[in-house]
This record gives structure tokens, C-alpha cells and sequence, in this order.
């Protein structure tokens, strides 16, 4: 039996700790190459002849204030929807990676097993996580940019918000950030339940409750720019803006709710002299980014340090 279990490890060891951990993982990089090749497939079809056929078919069609989308321009931002939605679905995937590869590990023995064969568990730990961890980061890279350059290239004059969380991540650093993020979680999960199911699981939730914490905090990452109008004017805020708070102002230049609505008698009554909005212009894009991918990859190393702490007092 030992035999049996002792000549794998040492062909794995043979070969090479990277080579050996790539034998392991060959499911996830099939999954994680057919994602990759789908979503640049289509950021790079609608840059490219998608794109184009869309803008011509508007130039047609279409004028600005709208038209009945033909096909070719449903499928330019069904592409561009699609390829988002994978960007999108990658922290998750690798948070199941690194569940599963740690908690399976844990559950088979494999991993106890190669303790044995020379392999300290931190090194273990950090080859089984240094793999998929540079495939995702690199080819989120390569998603990232050319989801930028679609983008920016915008062949359809239709208004694709740089708030929406759909466009937000993929359009920055935090679609590089968020998976590191997932994996680490990934990770600390397997190592707390030790079975691959209940890991994924686990490590899916926390996944999604990280980024859904992040979400909410986003706005709020960033001091807002504020906008005063008078009466007359009503509600004044540029286009294509992330609103947050609006209210009325007063005549000594507070900010209270807007009860009134525009009644005149009301805003008499309570000294109301103008309106006031607080907005994210575009221009906040990259400051709100960089400091929420920040605030990623801080709790990613927290994670990780977690992770690693807990690894070496298990195996003291």
C-alpha cells in the first residue's frame, strides 16, 4: 500500500513541484482556458467585425434619439454583456478553485502525504496556490485590456455606464484583484473544512459576501462632488454620473430631505432656496478603483497571512 502511494509522490516529485501541481489541475485550466477564450473571442469579435457591422447598421437605422436594435447591434452588446459576465464570474470560479484544490487535498490525503516526502505544508500550500494564481492574474490581464479597448472603441452611440458594477470591475484593476481575492478565500476555506464540497461551498459564500460588502462600499470610497441649483432649475447633475444623495437647501445653506417636491407653498413654508446633488463624475473612475482594489489585495494578504497561520499551528 505504501508503495503503491509512495511511487506517484515520487514521480511528482521528479518531475518537478510546478509540473506536478499542473497534473493536478488539469480541469481547472481546461475550464479557466474555454472561459478565457470565450470572452476574448467576444470582446475581440465586437472590437473587430461585430463592431463594425453595429455601426453600420445604426448609421443606417438609427439616429440619436433611438431606434429598433437590429441584430447586428443586439449581438455587438450581447457580446460585450457576455464577455462582462465571465469577467465577472471569475472571482468565483477562483474561490471553487481554491476550495477545491485545498480541500481535496486535505480530504484525499495527498496532502499529508507529500508532507512526508520533503514538502514542508507552507511549501505546499504556496505551489498549490502560485499556479493558478499567475494563470488568472495574467489572463484577467489580458480581459482587462481588452474590455478597455472595446470600450473606448464604443462603435454604437449608446451609453454604456462606467458605474454599473457590471462594466466597473472589468473596465480596472479590480478584475485582477477580485480573483486573488477569491482564491486566497478559496484557500482558507479548505483548509477550515478539509472536504472538497463543503469548502466550495463556503468559499463561494464568503466570496460573495466579500464582493457584495465591496460593492456597497464603493461610492463612499471617494468624496463626492456636490452640485447646488436654485429653484428654478430643479435637480441639476451632468450625464452619465453615480448619483448618490439629493436633497434641498436651505436659505443658511444646510441640507435637508426634500419633502416638498417642488410645491411652492411648501418650500416657502420651510426655507427651502435651492437643491443640491452629489454625484461620482467619470473622472472619479480611477481613484475609486485603485483604493477599492487596494483595499482588495489588503484583505487578500490578510486571508492568505490567515490561511498560512492556521496551516503551520495544524501541522506544528
Amino acid at each position: 500500500m505504501t508503495a503503491l502511494a509512495g511511487a506517484p509522490t515520487a514521480r511528482i516529485r521528479a518531475a518537478g513541484p510546478v509540473h506536478a501541481v499542473l497534473r493536478l489541475q488539469r480541469g481547472v485550466l481546461i475550464v479557466w482556458a474555454v472561459l478565457f477564450t470565450a470572452a476574448a473571442g467576444a470582446l475581440l469579435w465586437a472590437y473587430g467585425p461585430g463592431g463594425n457591422a453595429a455601426a453600420a447598421d445604426w448609421k443606417r437605422k438609427c439616429s440619436a434619439h433611438g431606434c429598433d436594435w437590429s441584430a447586428p447591434i443586439s449581438n455587438y452588446h450581447l457580446a460585450y454583456a457576455g464577455a462582462e459576465f465571465v469577467i465577472g464570474f471569475v472571482p468565483y470560479l477562483a474561490a471553487l478553485v481554491g476550495g477545491a484544490l485545498v480541500g481535496r487535498e486535505l480530504e484525499n490525503g495527498t496532502a499529508r502525504l507529500a508532507w512526508t516526502q520533503g514538502i514542508s505544508p507552507t511549501r505546499w500550500l504556496a505551489t498549490t496556490l502560485a499556479v493558478p494564481a499567475a494563470l488568472i492574474t495574467a489572463g484577467s490581464t489580458v480581459l482587462v485590456l481588452l474590455h478597455r479597448l472595446l470600450y473606448d472603441a464604443h462603435q454604437v452611440p449608446v451609453t454604456w455606464n462606467w458605474w454599473n458594477g457590471a462594466t466597473f470591475v472589468p473596465n480596472g484593476t479590480l478584475a485582477i484583484a477580485f480573483p486573488l481575492l477569491g482564491l486566497a478565500v478559496g484557500a482558507l476555506a479548505g483548509l477550515l473544512q478539509r472536504r472538497l464540497v463543503t469548502s466550495m461551498g463556503l468559499a463561494f459564500a464568503a466570496t460573495a459576501l466579500a464582493l457584495t460588502t465591496l460593492g456597497f462600499a464603493r461610492p463612499h470610497l471617494w468624496p463626492w462632488v456636490t452640485r447646488t441649483s436654485p429653484l428654478n432649475t430643479g435637480y441639476d447633475a451632468p450625464r452619465n454620473v453615480l448619483v448618490g444623495d439629493r436633497g434641498a437647501v436651505t436659505s443658511t445653506g444646510g441640507h435637508v430631505p426634500d419633502t416638498c417636491f417642488e410645491q411652492a407653498k411648501c418650500l416657502k413654508s420651510v426655507d427651502i432656496t435651492g437643491y443640491y446633488v452629489q454625484y461620482h463624475p467619470a473622472s472619479h473612475f480611477w481613484p475609486l478603483q485603485l483604493v477599492e482594489t487596494g483595499i482588495a489585495l489588503a484583505v487578500t494578504a490578510l486571508v492568505l497571512a490567515t490561511a498560512f497561520t492556521l496551516l503551520r499551528r495544524r501541522t506544528a
